[in-house]
């Protein structure tokens, strides 16, 4: 056979094996004709559109495919003259699908068949004529139409008289199409197709403008490139089911999973390179039962990843654990047998054919009852060697603080977050934990963390402590309760000793190993972990909003109320104890404001308890006394009203809002702060309601100047700007943003109001002779910013419950106190101020 023919008859051979006609027999080494084989010669059509016919049956839709099966037999009834192309798409376009070509033909055929039984034969040939069909191609159609169902009904095959749905329809067709499929390109018009085809639909198919993810054509012609005619949509999920004679399967990252019990992969399904199936889960034992076994026994026996319930397994994940608690306390790794002798322990004692956990259970229910302790694990089997030498006191399971016992558990896994020491901590009792105490550690590992300690400190000082585990020895003779926090108790008794002087600077504690440094764990009633870290602080700041459901839920007295607008609770607590779970839970009750009404919330401290009653309380009494507003419209000089018109900061309304809580602030501080008795309350209503219209009058005033000067300041702002002094202006636009805000009122408070005023009138001095002297202003601001940049450094460093502290927010004021002393000097400031007074502050109130 000749090269060409030798292609055409592979090419012929692969067709058919496509469409299963043909059969390959490896014994005899040759092709066999398959029973559907038999079939498709029969029928008058090509072997691809035969396929489609013989499908039909099974999904249902003969006379569909028949129909289409015909037309795709013979040249395109449908014409298009040059000279009339507009109007013969028109006309075509009555019969188009949007998401099929073939249904088209389905279309124009009952259309066709229609017209044929209206008209007699010479107006249905005119009819053709003008709807741009050739009459003798609708005969043909029609012709090959018959035949076709002449041999189907002497196969036997039933047509069906109702319509076929979309899906049944292009199954039927798939089958003679499995390698005319295509998958588009993400970035292009054109398609990828069978054995890494490219090709695109044709301009003419009703799919041009939008192509599907996924088509099949019915034929690919090659002219400036390659078309695929005839196109439809079609779902990938169709393939596969219609070519598993084709398709190929391969398999990747085999892996244990703990919840199917079985090791799965990830399967790829390709046809003629296609992915049909790009990442399918499969059980894999059946694919590779040895390496299932394998991992079978790794993952679920040896390492435990494995929900069962048989009792060997429980014993022996305790006897592990507690070998494992050993190696853990002393950080030890020469204890626990490793686990390849595990792994052999069991291999040679699982059968063959266990590949999963429903495989095991089968397997052992039959192998228990022969040898019930086959699998189970003695002690001495898995322990090395020095486990007796570990002291159970200098390794407690507890840690105690006050009136709290926490439970400790230990980890020996270095680059781990929770190596080393940790301390459970349930979520109620997170309020009442302490940092005080944690640094010293637990007896085993104390003296190596004040060896790290001693290493950590500068050389200098750390020549008069060598050798350290001398030293550590020798304080840890001396010291035996932790009356001081460690790093003082250090400093305290090395002084004693060699008489350096140690500040707490010099202790470097970020050089100390992890492991040395006590973990917190916060767990839920259920002892699951919810978060845990090395900051306590942290740990309680993003825990805070849990702690405070956790609090709410145990107060099941009705103590937490919603929705209330007067005083109608009796007396409020200052705080609130309940025992829940072998533990005392403690939480301070508060009103919150919510707009509209109050509410009483738990809080998991003091500080945020006080915070929050100021605030609920003040809304309380907004609701109970009548608005100012009109009062202050009668009385406020039309002066002052039109300053607070032209508010910049919101609407006027909400300025005015910010004034009345101003002036209830003001008044509840004059009687001494928030009620907690609701006779208190009375009293404190009764006195903001008397004298609440005049103090808002005189807030109010005060705005009004505050908003004057920001506008003058604002106006001399405006320009040009002189690059000698953009910078000034930055920095006096960012000093005003922090002055002068949304809220600003409340925010600044009512005592800060002319000092508010006295910092603006200090910009506008500073504007004045700022042309005069830019370079002494940027001397001086340099000086401020670098006070300011400490100010935010050192209360970011302190704990979130702390850093709105009124002494913190008074060091914030004595920055702008020093601003005055720097550029308006004859403003004066209450008190004298200086840089170095202000980092002096803060030194103080850190220790």
């Amino acid at each position: 056979v000749e090269a060409p023919d030798k292609r055409n008859i592979q090419d012929g051979v692969r067709l058919l094996e496509e469409l299963g006609a043909l059969t390959f027999n490896d014994e005899t080494g040759h092709y066999k004709l398959t029973s559907s084989g038999r079939q498709l010669a029969q029928l008058p059509v090509d072997p691809r559109l035969a396929r489609m016919v013989l499908e039909a049956q099974r999904f249902g839709c003969v006379r569909e495919v028949m129909i289409i099966t015909s037309a795709l037999s013979i040249q395109d009834p449908r014409e298009r003259p040059v000279e009339k192309q507009q109007a013969a798409d028109e006309k075509h376009r009555r019969f188009a699908d949007k998401e099929s070509d073939f249904l088209a033909f389905v279309n124009l055929w009952n259309y066709l068949g229609e017209q044929q039984k209206a008209l007699s034969g010479n107006q249905f040939r005119r009819q053709c004529k003008g709807d741009f069909l050739n009459y003798l191609r609708v005969r043909e159609w029609q012709d090959i139409y018959t035949q076709l169902r002449q041999v189907v009904r002497e196969l036997g095959i039933p047509v069906n008289s109702e319509p076929a749905g979309f899906r049944e329809v292009h199954c039927a067709l798939l089958t003679g199409l499995l390698s005319h499929i295509g998958i588009k390109d993400a970035e292009k018009q054109e398609f990828t197709g069978a054995r890494n085809a490219r090709f695109a639909i044709f301009p003419g198919s009703g799919l041009f403008k939008k192509p599907p993810k996924w088509t099949m054509v019915a034929e690919l012609v090659e002219t400036s490139r390659l078309w695929g005619r005839i196109a439809a949509r079609i779902d990938p999920e169709w393939i596969e089911p219609l070519a598993q004679h084709l398709i190929k399967r391969s398999y990747s990252e085999p892996h244990w999973e703990k919840g199917q019990g079985a090791v799965m992969a990830q399967e790829k399904v390709t046809l003629y390179g296609l992915p049909i199936v790009a990442a399918r889960k499969v059980n894999y034992g059946s694919i590779d039962p040895t390496l299932s076994r394998e991992l079978f026994i790794r993952h679920a026996l040896v390492e435990g990843d494995w929900q069962t319930r048989h009792a060997f397994f429980r014993n022996n994940q305790k006897l592990r654990s507690e070998v494992e608690d050993l190696e853990h306390k002393s950080r030890r790794r020469d204890i626990l047998v490793d686990d390849e002798t595990l792994f052999n322990f069991y291999d040679q004692r699982v059968g063959q054919q266990v590949v999963s956990a429903k495989h095991f259970d089968s397997w052992w229910k039959l192998a228990s009852r022969d040898t019930p302790d086959l699998l189970s694990f003695d002690k001495q089997m898995l322990i090395k060697e020095g486990a007796d030498k570990v002291s159970q006191l200098d390794y407690p399971n507890f840690w105690h603080q006050g009136n709290l016992k926490l439970k400790l558990s230990y980890q020996f896994e270095p680059g781990a977050d929770a190596d080393g020491v940790t301390v459970h901590i349930p979520l109620p009792l997170l309020n009442q934990v302490e940092d005080q105490g944690f640094e010293w550690q637990i007896p085993g590992v104390r003296r190596e963390l004040i060896i790290a300690l001693i290493k950590s400190l500068p050389k200098p000082l750390r020549r008069n402590l060598v050798p350290a585990p001398n030293y550590a020895d020798a304080f840890l003779g001396r010291v035996t309760a932790m009356e001081l926090p460690l790093l003082d108790a250090l400093a305290k008794e090395f002084r004693r000793m060699t008489g350096v002087t140690l500040e707490r600077e010099n202790w470097q504690w970020e050089q100390v190993p992890d492991h040395l440094k006590m973990t917190f764990r916060v767990v839920d009633e259920h002892n699951r972990k919810l978060k845990e870290g090395k900051d306590l602080s942290a740990l309680k700041a993003e825990l805070k909003e849990k702690v405070q459901e956790t609090l709410s839920k145990v107060a099941d007295d009705g103590l937490e109320q919603n929705g209330l607008h007067i005083w109608s609770f009796g007396d409020l607590p200052r705080s609130y104890e309940q025992k829940r779970g072998g533990y005392q839970v403690k939480a301070w009750p508060a009103l919150v404001d919510e707009k509209e009404s109050v509410a009483i919330r738990l809080f998991d401290s003091e500080q945020e308890q006080q915070k929050m009653m100021w605030r609920g309380q003040r809304r309380l009494l907004l609701l109970n006394i009548p608005s100012p507003i009109k009062y202050l419209h009668e009385k406020l000089p039309n002066k002052a009203k039109l300053g607070l018109y032209f508010n910049p900061y919101g609407k006027v309304l909400d300025l005015i809002d910010d004034c009345i809580a101003c002036g209830v602030d003001k008044l509840m501080a004059e009687a001494g702060g928030p009620a907690w008795q609701q006779q208190n309350f009375e009293q404190l209503h009764e006195k903001v309601r008397a004298e609440l219209n005049d103090t808002v009058v005189e807030i109010a005033k005060q705005v009004e100047q505050i908003l004057t000067a920001v506008f003058n300041i604002n106006k001399r702002l405006k320009g040009r700007v002189d690059m000698t002094m953009a910078l000034a202006l930055s920095d006096i636009k960012a000093q005003m943003s922090g002055l002068v805000y949304r809220g600003f009122v409340t925010g600044n408070g009512w005592k800060r109001l002319g000092d508010t005023l006295r910092y603006l009138h200090g910009i506008e001095r500073r504007l004045e002779k700022l042309p005069a002297d830019p370079h002494s202003d940027r001397a001086r601001m340099l000086k401020v910013q670098a006070v300011e940049q400490a100010w935010q450094t050192w209360r970011n460093k302190l704990p979130p419950q702390r850093q709105d502290d009124e002494e913190v927010r008074d060091i914030r004021w004595m920055i702008e106190e020093l601003r005055i002393s720097y550029f308006a000097q004859q403003l004066g400031t209450p008190y004298p101020v200086s840089d170095k007074r202000i980092l002096q502050t803060m030194e103080q109130f850190a220790a």
